[in-house]
C-alpha cells in the first residue's frame, strides 16, 4: 500500500463563487390569482410560528389542487443543502422519459468520484476499489440516505448542474437556483478550494479546522447572503404541487419518484415527527454546515397526504439559527400539525 502523502496546508478561498451565473436566476415572487382562501387559523398559526421562532426560517403549505399557499417569508431564498437533491432526480428522471438515459445503466464509481460529508457509499467503493451500480439504485441512495457521492454521480449523467438548471427553466420554475455541485458548494461554503483528497477520510473536516476562523466566518456569512443553492419555500411546493399533479414528470417516472420519497430515512423528527395517524407524509430533507454557534441551512420538503386523499406540499427552511436541534423539530413539527389540524375536508 502506497504511504500515505503529507497534508498540504488548506488554502482560503478568495472568490466569491466558483460558478457560473445560474440559467434561470430567480426572479421576484408574483403572487398567483388564489380561487380558494385559505383556512384563517392556518395563516395565524404559520405568522405565529415565523414570527416566533429564533433564526431565519421560511414556512409554506400549498394545498395541492387549490390555488393558495400560506408562507412566512415564502419568496426569500434560503439554502436548499440536500434538498437539491430532488431537482437532480427530477432531470435525471426527465432525461428517462426523453429517452436519453434508461434506469437500468450502470456506472462505476471509484475515489476519484467521491464527495464529502454524508457518503455511505464511499465504504462500498474502498471495500471492492472501485463500486458498479445501476442509475436507479443511485437516484434511490440519494433520495433516501442522502448520499452525496450517489447525488453527484447522478447529477454527472443528467448533464450536470446545467442540465438541472434549464430542466427547472423549461417547467417555468422560478426562485429556485441550483449550485455548481456538492464539492464545489461545501468547499467555499467553508472557505476552501476543493481538492479531490478532501473526500476522503477526515481531510475535509481537518483542512477546515485549520483555517483562521475570520475566513470561514466571511465564506459562510457570503453563502448566506446570497445562496447559489437557495430557494424559496412557496417556489419549491409550488413545484412538489406540479409534481403531485403529474406536471414535472411521466406518470411511471412520477409515480417512482414519489415512491422513493416516501421511503426516506433522513430527518424522521422534522415535519414527520408532526404528522397525525392516518396521513401519510413523503419528503426530502436538507442540512448544511455549522460554525458555532450557527447552524444553517435545516430543511423539510415534502407532500402531506390526509386520509380523504388531499394532499398538502409543505417546506419548512431554517437558513440560519443559534437554537439547538430540539426546537427545531418543535418548529418543524408545529408546522405538520398545524397543516392537519385545520385540514378541511372537501
Amino acid at each position: 500500500m502506497a504511504a500515505a502523502a503529507s497534508p498540504q496546508k488548506p488554502q482560503p478561498t478568495t472568490n466569491s463563487w466558483p460558478i457560473r451565473q445560474v440559467a434561470n436566476p430567480p426572479l421576484p415572487y408574483r403572487d398567483i390569482d388564489q380561487n380558494e382562501a385559505p383556512p384563517t387559523a392556518l395563516v395565524s398559526v404559520i405568522r405565529s410560528l415565523g414570527q416566533s421562532f429564533k433564526g431565519k426560517v421560511g414556512i409554506a403549505v400549498r394545498r395541492i389542487g387549490a390555488d393558495w399557499t400560506v408562507a412566512w417569508n415564502g419568496n426569500s431564498l434560503f439554502p436548499q443543502q440536500s434538498v437539491s437533491k430532488l431537482w437532480v432526480s427530477m432531470t435525471f428522471l426527465d432525461a428517462v422519459d426523453r429517452g436519453k438515459l434508461r434506469l437500468t445503466d450502470t456506472t462505476t464509481l471509484t475515489r476519484n468520484d467521491l464527495t464529502l460529508f454524508h457518503q455511505p457509499s464511499a465504504a462500498l467503493v474502498a471495500k471492492q476499489g472501485g463500486w458498479t451500480t445501476s442509475y436507479s439504485d443511485l437516484m434511490r441512495r440519494a433520495m433516501t440516505q442522502s448520499d452525496n457521492t450517489c447525488n453527484d454521480a447522478l447529477l454527472r449523467a443528467a448533464g450536470g448542474p446545467d442540465a438541472v438548471r434549464g430542466f427547472l427553466a423549461r417547467r417555468m420554475i422560478k426562485d429556485i437556483r441550483f449550485g455548481p455541485g456538492e464539492r464545489l458548494l461545501q468547499s467555499a461554503t467553508a472557505g476552501l478550494d476543493w481538492r479531490q483528497d478532501y473526500s476522503l477520510g477526515r481531510n475535509f473536516y481537518a483542512a477546515r479546522a485549520r483555517l483562521p476562523m475570520s475566513v470561514r466566518v466571511k465564506a459562510l456569512d457570503n453563502y448566506l447572503a446570497s445562496p447559489p443553492d437557495g430557494a424559496a419555500p412557496s417556489a419549491i411546493v409550488a413545484a412538489l404541487a406540479k409534481l403531485k399533479q403529474g406536471d414535472m414528470l411521466s406518470p411511471a417516472s412520477t409515480r417512482l419518484l414519489l415512491n422513493v420519497m416516501s421511503e426516506a430515512k433522513t430527518g424522521p423528527q422534522r415535519v414527520k415527527g408532526g404528522v397525525p395517524a392516518g396521513w401519510h407524509y413523503l419528503h426530502k430533507t436538507g442540512t448544511g454546515q455549522d460554525l458555532a454557534p450557527r447552524s444553517t441551512g435545516y430543511n423539510d420538503v415534502g407532500i402531506m397526504t390526509a386520509p380523504d386523499g388531499t394532499s398538502y406540499a409543505v417546506a419548512v427552511m431554517i437558513g440560519s439559527t443559534t437554537v439547538p436541534i430540539p426546537e427545531r423539530w418543535a418548529l418543524m413539527q408545529a408546522v405538520s400539525k398545524a397543516v392537519a389540524a385545520n385540514h378541511e375536508t372537501r
